[in-house]
């Protein structure tokens, strides 16, 4: 039974990485829903938000197979229940028609939409939220025009308290006793 999850795939950044990730989705036949890229809070790490819908077999071989690319340093797989995530969207509506009644009102106490930009001409609402809270917007807003419209795509991060900063040490450990002790010091 296909799931939604959310992968967060921590890499360093080079040039390429973003197509060799895809690719393996892409060979297994699983769409990305979502997809944002960003730095981490590990200084010279990237993290990829991917959200694919998929069973729980085949999230694990894509996990596995991403972290064999050199560039990554370490994926994880997500069901929603075990991320905090919000996506962002903005609407440019015409500024006449927002004007009459109470549409404005609407949308900032019932939709908690927020007002970025007012012009004689258009109005820009940022919307905050889950990809439904989005789209009830959305639909509201289109009985009334829309000029433009567009969503970002899904940003996470865990519940868990520790996650990449703890892979890393555990890294630098295995990689210090590695290392003959003198060469530490030296």
């Amino acid at each position: 039974m296909n799931q939604e999850y959310t992968l967060s795939v921590f890499s360093e950044d080079h040039i390429g990485i973003l197509n060799q990730i895809t690719i393996i989705l892409t060979r297994r036949q699983i769409n990305i829903d979502s997809i944002t890229a960003s730095e981490s809070a590990v200084r010279g790490v990237h993290l990829i938000t991917i959200v694919v819908r998929t069973t729980p077999e085949l999230i694990q071989k894509v996990v596995r197979q991403m972290e064999k690319v050199i560039d990554v340093l370490k994926v994880f797989a997500h069901t929603s229940e075990e991320i905090v995530y919000q996506e962002i969207a903005l609407f440019k509506v015409p500024t006449k028609v927002m004007m009459s009644g109470n549409i404005v009102d609407q949308v900032v106490r019932n939709h908690n939409g927020r007002l970025v930009e007012v012009t004689p001409e258009y109005m820009v609402i940022e919307k905050t939220g889950h990809k439904d809270e989005i789209i009830e917007l959305l639909r509201f807003l289109e009985k009334h025009g829309i000029l433009q419209f567009v969503r970002s795509g899904r940003i996470a991060i865990t519940r868990q308290v520790k996650e990449l900063h703890s892979y890393l040490k555990e890294m630098d450990t295995a990689t210090r006793s590695k290392i003959p002790e003198e060469s530490i010091y030296n």
